[in-house]
Protein backbone atom coordinates (compact mmCIF):
# COMPACT_ATOMS: atom_id res chain seq x y z
CA UNK A 1 0.00 0.00 0.00
CA UNK A 2 1.39 3.40 -1.00
CA UNK A 3 1.32 6.27 1.36
CA UNK A 4 0.79 10.24 0.29
CA UNK A 5 3.97 11.17 0.47
CA UNK A 6 2.72 14.35 1.72
CA UNK A 7 1.53 13.16 4.93
CA UNK A 8 3.66 14.93 6.70
CA UNK A 9 3.66 18.06 4.95
CA UNK A 10 0.03 17.56 6.06
CA UNK A 11 -0.50 17.44 8.88
CA UNK A 12 2.22 20.59 9.09
CA UNK A 13 -0.25 22.43 7.48
CA UNK A 14 -2.80 21.39 9.48
CA UNK A 15 -1.33 22.33 13.07
CA UNK A 16 -0.26 25.67 11.26
CA UNK A 17 -3.69 26.66 10.39
CA UNK A 18 -4.70 25.80 14.00
CA UNK A 19 -1.86 28.39 15.47
CA UNK A 20 -4.09 31.60 16.56
CA UNK A 21 -1.59 32.95 19.34
CA UNK A 22 -3.42 30.70 22.05
CA UNK A 23 -4.39 27.14 21.01
CA UNK A 24 -0.82 25.95 20.61
CA UNK A 25 -0.08 27.11 24.17
CA UNK A 26 -2.62 24.80 25.12
CA UNK A 27 -3.08 22.36 22.54
CA UNK A 28 -1.27 20.33 20.14
CA UNK A 29 -0.04 16.78 18.66
CA UNK A 30 1.73 14.14 20.01
CA UNK A 31 3.40 11.44 18.17
CA UNK A 32 4.94 8.54 20.65
CA UNK A 33 5.59 4.91 20.02
CA UNK A 34 4.51 1.64 21.46
CA UNK A 35 6.77 -1.55 22.30
CA UNK A 36 4.30 -4.34 20.42
CA UNK A 37 5.90 -2.12 17.98
CA UNK A 38 3.98 0.55 16.65
CA UNK A 39 3.09 4.35 17.00
CA UNK A 40 0.60 6.45 18.96
CA UNK A 41 -0.77 9.50 17.37
CA UNK A 42 -2.89 12.11 19.87
CA UNK A 43 -4.23 15.09 18.59
CA UNK A 44 -5.89 17.49 20.18
CA UNK A 45 -9.32 18.52 18.65
CA UNK A 46 -10.37 21.47 21.04
CA UNK A 47 -10.93 24.67 20.06
CA UNK A 48 -11.10 23.61 16.24
CA UNK A 49 -14.25 23.05 14.41
CA UNK A 50 -13.87 18.99 15.33
CA UNK A 51 -13.96 19.74 18.74
CA UNK A 52 -17.63 18.02 19.37
CA UNK A 53 -17.03 15.31 16.53
CA UNK A 54 -17.62 11.51 18.08
CA UNK A 55 -15.72 8.55 16.38
CA UNK A 56 -15.91 5.32 17.96
CA UNK A 57 -13.10 3.26 17.39
CA UNK A 58 -12.51 1.79 13.68
CA UNK A 59 -9.97 -1.45 13.55
CA UNK A 60 -8.14 -2.01 10.15
CA UNK A 61 -6.24 -5.10 10.92
CA UNK A 62 -4.32 -6.82 7.71
CA UNK A 63 -1.08 -8.25 9.57
CA UNK A 64 0.44 -8.60 12.61
CA UNK A 65 2.10 -5.06 11.83
CA UNK A 66 0.42 -3.82 9.31
CA UNK A 67 -2.85 -2.28 11.29
CA UNK A 68 -4.71 0.84 12.47
CA UNK A 69 -6.72 2.05 15.24
CA UNK A 70 -8.53 5.07 15.57
CA UNK A 71 -11.08 7.18 17.63
CA UNK A 72 -12.24 10.11 19.50
CA UNK A 73 -12.26 10.48 22.80
CA UNK A 74 -12.49 13.17 25.32
CA UNK A 75 -11.93 15.92 22.10
CA UNK A 76 -9.23 14.27 20.70
CA UNK A 77 -8.54 12.12 17.81
CA UNK A 78 -6.23 9.01 18.60
CA UNK A 79 -4.19 6.58 16.32
CA UNK A 80 -2.82 3.82 17.33
CA UNK A 81 -0.90 1.90 14.40
CA UNK A 82 1.74 -0.41 13.33
CA UNK A 83 5.18 0.45 12.70
CA UNK A 84 5.10 1.23 9.12
CA UNK A 85 1.78 2.98 9.05
CA UNK A 86 3.03 6.37 10.46
CA UNK A 87 2.41 7.92 7.33
CA UNK A 88 -0.95 6.25 6.39
CA UNK A 89 -1.72 7.45 9.97
CA UNK A 90 -1.00 11.01 9.55
CA UNK A 91 -3.08 10.81 6.33
CA UNK A 92 -6.04 9.39 7.69
CA UNK A 93 -6.66 12.06 10.51
CA UNK A 94 -5.56 15.30 8.06
CA UNK A 95 -8.42 14.00 5.57
CA UNK A 96 -10.87 12.50 8.51
CA UNK A 97 -10.35 16.38 10.16
CA UNK A 98 -10.81 17.74 6.26
CA UNK A 99 -13.87 15.94 5.27
CA UNK A 100 -17.72 16.88 5.91
CA UNK A 101 -18.18 13.50 7.50
CA UNK A 102 -18.06 14.19 11.24
CA UNK A 103 -18.75 10.11 12.43
CA UNK A 104 -18.34 8.44 9.02
CA UNK A 105 -14.59 8.56 8.27
CA UNK A 106 -14.32 5.52 6.19
CA UNK A 107 -16.19 7.84 3.48
CA UNK A 108 -12.82 9.89 3.77
CA UNK A 109 -10.86 7.20 3.58
CA UNK A 110 -11.47 5.57 0.15
CA UNK A 111 -8.44 6.17 -1.03
CA UNK A 112 -6.15 5.36 1.95
CA UNK A 113 -7.76 1.50 2.44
Amino acid sequence: MSNPPDAISDLEQWYASQCDGDWEHRYGVKIDTLDNPGWLLHTDLQGTRRQDAKLEKVRINRADNDWIQYWVEKRQFNIACGPKNLSEAVALFVRWFESRYLSTPRCALSKIE
